[in-house]
């Protein structure tokens, strides 16, 4: 015989997996809200270290894995509120089992009777929040899994190629390779399936034509491009119907893509955000804190040359050029030194084609007996030339500085605007 239970008949009707998921959204919400700001500060110190075609992998990287976080932290924070919705309507049903009494309500005539037509039994409220909140928990935990997919699958075969192109030595674009090694990858499973969607009832069994339809989908299908490949996703579009639920499901990637792309070029960005429209913004005029070591953040900030504050003091103005990659390595293939320096002589031969990409202006004046000492930025451990400059004969009052800052190839706005050809930095002696 079983032992009778005190357990509610409404919680029957629910999901088997209410708890579970109500332990993993107050869990990990939080872990997935501090997961973003982690990310950008994890990219704004790997970025500086890279050159143009290993950022582009950490870039990538960072924007599907930053969008599968966000979707996640809404997702569970979509989801507590919809289980506390759920929780509510229980336990008002509960106080109220009679529901709702339309006759106590001011309403007129003809909304009394569309609220009477609408009217539902309560535990059928009940059961479609319970239902609502499943949906929406799986279809959050599906979205991120398809963004963990497609940065493994993608960024491998990204780093794969820039491996071999910079191991053999080949002068060919990485996305060209990625772009053929993709089509190659991709283009049977497609022709098979456009096949069997299209002419699947006129190919006849046993023919060659179905042998190899039947091949290739068989073959991505164990590779994980079957539908059943993603179990969650092929559920919901079966029942909730395909159209409605893919357009859902693109509008979520797309809108956790463009809040990932809008706010990162928000942080690269070096004007405030608001209604600032006629205060005069001209990068001739304007004092970047960036480029003084007491008000930077260096965990943030471009690696831009900077100096140690806007007042100087003592004898001497110390200057620290960090080293750019993006900007550096290209401009430093036009002196012909090798790329590795393993002797004295040719670490001074790269320290003198370096020291003449980045020329240092005084007040418009070249500096007389400049010289360049291989460094380090302190705070960032990252490489940098360190110049310090006799300030002892400078007068009283505002000098600026004007350093060298080597055309990115790959920055259309370095090519049209030709204040991007220096830094600028004021200062007062």
């Amino acid at each position: 015989m079983s032992e009778p239970t005190n357990i509610d008949p409404r919680l029957a009707r629910t999901a088997p997996t209410w708890e579970v998921e109500l332990l993993i959204s107050g869990v990990a919400i939080f872990a997935m809200l501090q997961l973003p700001g982690w990310l950008d500060d994890a990219m704004f110190a790997l970025e500086p270290r890279l050159s143009q075609e290993w950022r582009l992998i950490a870039v990538l990287a960072y924007f599907y894995s930053k969008s599968a976080a966000i979707v996640l932290a809404c997702t569970f924070a979509l989801h507590l509120l919809l289980r506390a919705h759920w929780i509510a309507l229980m336990g008002v049903h509960s106080v109220f089992p009679r529901g709702i009494h339309a006759d106590n309500i001011r309403m007129g005539p003809i909304q009394r009777a569309l609220e009477a037509a609408q009217a539902d039994d309560p535990d059928d409220a009940i059961e479609r929040a319970d239902n609502r909140a499943s949906v929406v928990f799986a279809i959050g935990v599906s979205i991120a899994g398809i963004f963990a997919g497609v940065c493994i699958a993608f960024c491998g075969t990204l780093l794969v190629a820039t491996l071999l192109t910079n191991l053999l030595g080949l002068q060919v674009e990485t996305f060209v390779v990625v772009g053929s090694v993709f089509t190659l990858l991709m283009l049977p499973y497609l022709l098979a399936v456009t096949a069997d969607y299209y002419l699947g009832e006129r190919i006849r069994p046993g023919t060659r034509l179905h042998r190899l339809v039947s091949a290739a989908l068989r073959l991505y299908a164990r590779l994980g491009m079957g539908r059943r490949s993603n179990r969650i996703l092929a559920t919901l579009l079966s029942n909730q119907g395909e159209r409605r639920t893919l357009a859902l499901v693109m509008a979520i990637m797309f809108l956790a893509i463009a809040s990932v792309t809008a706010t990162y070029v928000a942080m690269q960005a070096s004007g405030p955000i608001g209604s600032y429209e006629r205060f005069p913004d001209a990068r001739e005029l304007q004092v970047d804190a960036s480029h003084y070591d007491d008000r930077r953040d260096a965990a943030r900030d471009q690696p831009v040359p900077y100096i140690d504050s806007m007042v100087v003091e003592g004898p001497y103005l110390r200057l620290t050029v960090p080293y750019e990659p993006r900007r550096d390595g290209p401009a430093m293939r036009s002196c012909k030194q090798p790329v590795h320096a393993k002797s004295v002589e040719q670490a001074q031969a790269l320290l003198a084609c370096l020291a003449s990409t980045r020329a240092v202006l005084l007040d418009g004046a070249p500096i007389e007996g400049l010289r360049y000492e291989i460094a380090s930025d302190p705070r960032t451990h990252r490489p940098a030339l360190l110049a310090m400059i006799d300030a002892r004969a400078l007068a009283p009052g505002r000098h600026e500085l004007q350093v060298g800052r080597p055309l990115n190839p790959d920055s259309r706005r370095d090519r049209k605007d030709p204040t991007y050809r220096h830094y600028r930095i004021v200062f007062w002696r």
